[in-house]
């Protein structure tokens, strides 16, 4: 698994955990870390596909 990869999901579960712990908190500021999380979905995804192709 590339490295930037590892470090996007990282980056995606800690986003998820905390948009959970603000919407138990009752805070909006939740949406921010769903679209963060989305956003870290994205980067990890992107860079899985691009270090499989450049391995094949």
């Amino acid at each position: 698994m590339p490295r930037l990869a590892l470090y996007a999901l990282v980056v995606c579960l800690l986003a998820v955990t905390a948009a959970v712990v603000s919407f138990v908190q009752g805070s909006l500021l939740g949406i921010v870390w769903v679209l963060i999380a989305g956003l870290s979905s994205n980067m990890c995804w992107y860079y899985l596909k691009r270090g499989r192709s450049v391995i094949r």
